[in-house]
């Protein structure tokens, strides 16, 4: 379905939904009718079988209103993000991946790679969500509620997440981005 996942962390993405889905008082039928993702899909993460996609994990962590660090279980009080050793979510098509990096106090970092020519269109975050990317490295193309704008490396843009957006790679190089999702405002 579209990760990379270290070591037992498809395990730890189930035991986590389990345990907020629970606390939640959320049987698996409502927390499918809540989220948008299948009864079975639920079932094979919950019992660490299932590789959800970066869209599936995302719908999962709004629907529940909780970061989706929450469910990847990644804190510690002293940590190194290295590129060889980090989560992978992938999109569906594999053109987009985000890599979870930190979390602290209402925010979470990311690294994300967008294929050359690729696009990754994002679902909308629940109300109040707010994202700052910076380019890094080639150029992209950020489409949010039909407005457009073009950045270069190191360019950077805030908007509100709540709103349908894409992200698209115009050139033939790979794009290196840096994110933040900011829940300050919820």
């Amino acid at each position: 379905m579209g990760k990379d996942y270290p070591g037992d962390a498809g395990k730890k993405i189930g035991a986590n939904l389990r345990q907020f889905r629970l606390s939640k008082g959320l049987s698996i039928e409502l927390l499918a009718k809540q989220v948008g993702v299948s009864k079975l899909t639920l079932i094979k993460i919950e019992q660490g079988e299932a590789n959800p996609t970066l869209s599936v994990i995302w719908k999962i962590a709004s629907g529940l209103e909780i970061p989706i660090t929450s469910l990847l279980d990644i804190e510690s009080d002293v940590a190194v993000a290295r590129t060889t050793d980090g989560l992978k979510l992938k999109s569906s098509d594999e053109v987009f991946i985000a890599e979870p990096l930190f979390r602290s106090h209402g925010f979470e970092l990311y690294r994300g790679y967008l294929e050359p020519h690729g696009e990754y269109v994002s679902e909308a975050h629940q109300p109040g969500v707010m994202e700052f990317v910076t380019v890094m490295s080639g150029q992209l193309n950020v489409e949010v509620d039909g407005d457009s704008f073009h950045l270069e490396a190191y360019d950077s843009i805030r908007f509100k997440g709540d709103r349908l957006h894409k992200y698209a790679n115009p050139s033939s190089d790979l794009t290196i981005l840096h994110f933040v999702i900011s829940y300050n405002h919820l």
